[in-house]
């Protein structure tokens, strides 16, 4: 395996895409996936965040959350700790499988309905008391609601359920506000008539004064003596008009359904849930008037409720209102409107006025759901053009201006619940954009895991764009919901047993390649290498990846992946596929500079102020005094001034000589990336100025001193020497702290 054999047909490979040779197959029908991806095949034995639950009762209704959650919430308040709890723990546990097996058969169904029938399927003549047991736990569930998998329907039916939660919120603003003014405005009139010729007419009174001493009166001389000098009208005719023209629009207003009148019927509400981006700005502004008008007429109630109307100031400003007249703040008080465009639809005609509607300002949420992100080049051919109508969109939202932009891959879409809670809560235009998982042939993976590589590999990065978050890039966009956001491909353990039936432990990437490796319908672009065949010419795709493309030589990228019987592969990946990975990898290098994470003009500004600190410490250097001269000149004060690692933070005092096998941290460098901290928040603490430095070097492990310093982005944490001659691997440890030494 040292030896480097012929590697023509491998090659020829790599180039053209074709098999040419013994030693290479066809990955067709052979079930390849990435190896990372061998222990996951059966969904429904793991515990993760799907299937959830859309809770639609009760105080957390409107909200979502996992199987998993509810599940663990239950036992917690009914299961004995201990032993005393374990029998139960393991029937409600399989009733948990039980319930996520019937929610990835598909359909659609209650929670309470799925856990009474998982119940009945685990009741079994040798244990008949469980059918019982978790019926009756069923009775303390504090939710229900529809139980959705992770599969193409679930981003629009999350989407829409938050957004309904969020416009039920506005609605009860709204009714209250209104049904407040028609209170108000109705008790001005009924006032108004009480003091009128009309209201002391005999038939008024005996209709103001009910119970049983009504016969006991003569309205008639009632009437003759209460209406005497009584004015016809205590109302002018204009402000009479004015009262009951903003009360029949008020209560005639199509925006928000009177919930006391069930039955009004569907056609009395206006609707705001559409599939493609033309209806709904259609209806935005077909309406547009008559939105103005309640908002007016919402105006006039104010200032007739509270006695404030001046007919010579603002008959001529109301005269005058229009849909012109509206701001931000009026549309606010309406529904916003939800674009759920299905799958595939994207690029239809009546969805390419997306990016107008969403930099037009309007209160609109679109939900974008990207199948596909592979797609054939329009010029020219054998070459993909990447994402250019899915990964880019969200990202070219960024740039409109008032904005809220998240993507995120449909496996996450749950962890980033609060995202999406505050982009259909965000004042104006809203886009979510979600990887759905492929729409694949039979024997892909399963669209959670499809999603879930898509986001790891970099293909479908997650980023959320807040526009009023700050008033800097560093506070609206934000990358830290992607695994390892620093690096370019995420890394992860790999084990596996060799020839041997030996353990081996290794770490691989998860690139772009190892993406397209899930999905059938690339399988030409890889080819399995024969065991036999494997040389020292093949290379991890990331390593080559890596690698200077003048140094590549005659090495060639493989991907490892396991069969359906769970055995090692090398695939090597074509050169049209690699390609498509360096774009990849440039679109998350631009995305990594917009969340502030290796960002170029940083990086230059402190190499240029570096090089001026050390042009003016060897200036002063050479200026130095002989021995017995005069007090020698003062040095430079360092750009990054380097603390101490005993010191919580810097001081006005010089330093002392330091230790060379101290470890250390230059404090004044950090640039609050956090790296540090996620690995021991113990050993590494932030002084005021959120900069790190070690608070107690005994609190963690010299490994862990030389992660730090690995994963240090500025190279400022220096490990020294281990201080624990006993800790594992020593050797090992040294070699790689010295750079940082």
């Amino acid at each position: 395996m040292d030896m480097v054999p012929p590697v023509t047909e491998q090659r020829l490979f790599f180039t053209t895409g074709r098999h040419p040779g013994t030693g290479l197959d066809a990955i067709d029908g052979l079930d390849l996936r990435p190896a990372i991806f061998a222990r996951y095949r059966d969904l429904t034995r793991l515990r993760y965040d799907f299937p959830v639950v859309l809770v639609a009762n009760g105080a957390a209704a409107g909200t979502i959350r996992s199987l998993s959650s509810v599940v663990d919430e239950v036992l917690s308040e009914i299961a004995p700790r201990g032993i005393e709890g374990e029998r139960l723990r393991k029937h409600v546990l399989r009733l948990e499988r039980e319930i996520r097996s019937s929610a990835s058969a598909g359909g659609s169904a209650l929670l309470s309905e799925l856990w009474n029938g998982a119940a009945q399927k685990l009741a079994s003549p040798q244990d008949p008391s469980a059918k019982e047991v978790l019926s009756h736990i069923a009775e303390k569930l504090q939710l229900d609601g529809e139980v959705v998998e992770c599969d193409a329907s679930m981003p629009a039916r999350v989407c829409t359920h938050l957004w309904r939660a969020a416009q039920e919120r506005k609605a009860k603003t709204f009714r209250a506000t209104v049904e407040r003014l028609v209170v108000r405005l109705s008790d001005i009139l009924r006032a108004a008539f009480l003091h009128s010729e009309a209201g002391q007419r005999p038939e008024a009174l005996r209709s103001a004064l009910g119970g049983s001493h009504r016969q006991a009166f003569d309205f008639d001389v009632f009437s003759r003596l209460v209406s005497r000098n009584v004015p016809k009208d205590e109302l002018s005719p204009a402000r009479r008009a004015r009262i009951e023209s903003t009360l029949a629009v008020l209560k005639a207003q199509r925006f928000f359904a009177d919930p006391r009148l069930p039955d009004a019927g569907a056609g009395a509400v206006f609707r705001f849930l559409f599939e493609d981006c033309a209806s709904a700005d259609a209806a935005f502004r077909e309406r547009l008037p008559a939105l103005a008008e309640v908002v007016k007429a919402i105006a006039i109630g104010e200032l007739e409720a509270a006695g404030r109307y001046v007919e010579g100031q603002h008959d001529a400003f109301f005269e005058q209102f229009d849909a012109g007249a509206l701001v931000a703040d009026d549309l606010a008080l309406f529904p916003d409107y939800l674009v759920c465009i299905p799958p595939g639809r994207n690029d239809a005609a009546e969805n390419v006025g997306l990016i107008d509607l969403l930099s037009a300002g309007l209160p609109v949420k679109v939900l974008v759901e990207a199948t596909d992100l592979f797609e054939e080049a329009a010029v020219g051919s054998g070459h993909f053009a990447f994402g250019v109508r899915s990964t880019r969109l969200a990202n070219t939202a960024t740039g409109l201006g008032g904005v809220f932009v998240v993507q995120a891959a449909s496996s996450h879409l749950y962890a980033l619940r609060e995202r999406v809670v505050r982009a259909v809560a965000h004042r104006g235009a809203a886009l979510v954009s979600v990887y759905a998982g492929a729409q694949t042939p039979q024997g892909a993976i399963a669209p959670y895991l499809s999603a879930a590589a898509a986001m790891e590999s970099r293909a479908f990065p997650a980023f959320t764009y807040d526009p009023y978050a700050g008033d800097n890039q560093a506070a609206r966009f934000s990358l830290e919901d992607n695994a390892q956001p620093e690096a370019d491909w995420p890394v992860a353990s790999f084990e596996y047993a060799d020839e041997d039936q030996q353990r081996v432990s290794e770490e691989h990437a998860f690139t772009i390649a190892d993406f397209a490796l899930c999905d059938p319908r690339y399988a030409r672009h890889f080819a399995r290498v024969r065991r036999e065949a494997w040389n020292a010419s093949l290379i991890p795709a990331d390593e080559w990846l890596a690698a200077d493309p003048t140094k590549r030589g005659e090495t060639l990228p493989y991907l490892l992946a396991v069969d359906r019987e769970d055995r090692l592969q090398r695939v090597i990946v074509d050169s049209k596929l690699m390609q498509t990975a360096f774009g990849v990898r440039t679109f998350w290098h631009r995305l990594q500079e917009q969340g502030g994470i290796h960002n170029s003009h940083a990086e230059i500004l402190l190499a240029r102020e570096k090089a001026k600190w050390e042009e003016e410490r060897r200036r002063l250097s050479e200026q130095a005094p002989v021995a017995g001269s005069a007090e020698p000149a003062a040095a430079p004060a360092a750009p990054q001034e380097s603390v101490p690692a005993s010191a919580p933070q810097a001081t006005a005092d010089a330093a002392p000589a330091r230790d060379p096998d101290e470890a250390w941290i230059e404090t004044a460098r950090c640039p609050s990336c956090n790296e540090c901290q996620n690995i021991n928040d113990r050993m590494f603490k932030y002084n005021d100025n959120k900069q790190a430095y070690i608070a107690d070097i005994n609190a963690g492990t010299y490994r862990e001193l030389v992660e730090a310093a690995e994963s240090c982005q500025v190279a400022i944490i220096h490990p020294g020497k281990p201080r624990n001659p006993n800790e594992p691997g020593l050797d090992e440890l040294v070699e790689r702290a010295k750079p940082f030494n």
